[in-house]
């Protein structure tokens, strides 16, 4: 089918095709012609499956403005209310149907203002929508459509007395749409009770993560998995993504590591405030940190559209649980990696998801040596590209025409590459001091456009030692290790730490000894 069968407005069509829809997914075609028809349905389908599109295109035609809500959409989280409000704004721009997200953790008073001037469609958070209701600042009387989306993650949030309110509230003369990635007996019974003989409808597991999502696993022994993600994240190169760990503690230490070895991650669990919750997902967002840590009831409700890879640190405890991890890449039509470590008493459990989900996890085995300085020599030579792309060598034509009377020019770019880039290993090399020398550890790398020059020039500046009291230098993709005489170490660590470089705040601290299991 194409989006045409469904009769769709000028408008609407306008904006499908703006947002880059090009045909209904699945579970589109089940519910979009039932919904125009006014029928309840239940739906059940995971992450990934253009379920916001199945009951936000028909909210739109169906749409009749007022100065009270038309619909209401229910959200387990204030990112999911967030993400699903500006689908909607985006389905209906031509038809300037005007949505307002309505969540705790911020101003009420702006969202009271909103309201007074009149909104369309809601789509709101339980608890905070329950403080309009009792504020009297929100009205469903006018209500024709009520969504219940991820009802089973409002279950697991304690929210199911607060959906009852809400639906108790909005007449009875409504059309109800349940979505729920499972449907347990609760959520079943809410069903029942308040909606109309509801049609049935459901995304198999193979709609969703078939064929966008390439899917791997990796045998890794549980004490080797910090180096195994490290050799991984080394040859992926992910543009972003979403490491996924059991427990809370988990993120912390992963996070940590990475963070130690250089790159740029950020942890997100259930202990951390809306305000550091909101400051890591905008730094992701904006791409200033490229791997996420997280617990699956933090990762609920986020829908970034650049995420490449998705990594099971730890398997995932049920097969739903797995494909609402992987279903956090492939986003928009794109395609996706979804990686998972496993341990050799975890085989047993993979197999149950890989039958349960209808799917096929390729088993492949780990990096090597070789294939991680490939990777880096991948990197070195496509930066080297784009300088001689866009000629920003050519002040230095005439340098190396000087240093080739002496030296052959292999020698000269080798040379080069060297100075810019440092010697060329798989992974830093363990803390081995020498007599009299210090190894420090910076948070600065090639992805950064930092030179070994650079570096000199910064350490020396800053903490007044001289340039040839400078040991040994090696810069890696995410970090860099330098030797500094010791009586100089302390010296260097207070200067250098936190000094812009680059336009990147840099950290400084002494070496930590690697260990290979």
């Amino acid at each position: 089918m194409n989006f045409e069968d469904f009769n769709l407005s000028r408008e609407t069509m306008k904006s499908i095709s703006e947002i880059g829809f090009e045909e209904p997914t699945p579970i589109q075609v089940s519910a979009i012609p039932l919904i125009m028809s006014g029928r309840d349905i239940v739906g059940q389908a995971q992450t990934g499956t253009g379920k916001t599109a199945a009951f936000g295109i028909p909210i739109v035609e169906k749409c009749q403005k007022g100065r009270n809500p038309f619909a209401i959409i229910l959200e387990p989280t204030r990112e999911l209310a967030v993400q699903v409000a500006q689908e909607i704004n985006k389905i209906g721009k031509h038809k300037k149907i005007s949505v307002l997200p309505v969540y705790g953790g911020t101003s009420i008073e702006r969202q009271i203002k909103t309201l007074q001037r009149g909104v369309n469609v809601i789509v709101g958070t339980p608890g905070r929508v329950i403080d309009h209701l009792n504020r009297k600042t929100l009205s469903l009387a006018d209500v024709k459509i009520v969504v219940l989306d991820e009802a089973d993650e409002m279950l697991d949030m304690g929210f199911i007395e607060d959906m009852e309110t809400i639906l108790k509230a909005i007449p009875s003369e409504r059309q109800g749409l349940l979505f729920s990635a499972t449907i347990p007996q609760p959520i079943m019974n809410i069903a029942r009770r308040y909606m109309k003989n509801p049609e049935k409808i459901r995304a198999n597991t193979k709609d969703v993560i078939v064929p966008k999502i390439r899917q791997i696993f990796y045998e890794v022994r549980e004490p080797d998995k910090v180096n195994a993600l490290s050799k991984l994240l080394d040859v992926e190169d992910p543009q972003l993504a979403i490491v996924f760990c059991h427990t809370k503690r988990d993120v912390d230490e992963v996070s940590l590591k990475l963070g130690q070895m250089g790159y740029n991650a950020g942890a997100l669990h259930g202990d951390f405030t809306q305000a550091r919750r909101d400051e890591v997902m905008g730094k992701f967002k904006a791409g200033m940190l490229d791997i996420l840590v997280a617990t699956d009831v933090a990762a609920r409700g986020l829908d970034i559209k650049d995420v490449t890879h998705v990594i099971n640190y730890s398997i995932p405890q049920n097969p739903d649980s797995y494909v609402h991890r992987i279903g956090r890449t492939g986003r928009a039509g794109k395609s996706g990696i979804a990686i998972t470590l496993v341990n050799p008493r975890e085989y047993r459990h993979l197999r149950l998801i890989e039958k349960t989900a209808k799917t096929v996890i390729d088993k492949k085995k780990l990096p090597t040596q070789k294939d991680v300085i490939k990777a880096k020599e991948k990197n070195v030579i496509r930066d080297i590209s784009g300088i001689i792309k866009e000629n920003k060598h050519e002040a230095y034509l005439s340098l190396c025409k000087e240093l080739s009377e002496e030296y052959a020019f292999g020698d000269i770019a080798a040379a080069a590459l060297y100075a810019a880039f440092g010697e060329v290993k798989e992974t830093p090399p363990e803390d081995i001091e020498k007599d009299g020398t210090a190894r420090l550890f910076m948070t600065i790398g090639r992805t950064d456009k930092i030179q070994v020059a650079d570096i000199v020039k910064s350490i020396s500046s800053e903490s007044g030692i001289p340039f040839h009291k400078i040991g040994k230098i090696d810069v890696f993709d995410k970090f860099t290790f330098v030797e500094v005489p010791k009586e100089f170490a302390d010296n260097v660590i207070r200067s250098v730490n936190d000094i812009i470089m680059k336009g990147k705040r840099v950290k400084v601290q002494r070496a930590k000894a690697r260990t290979e299991k």
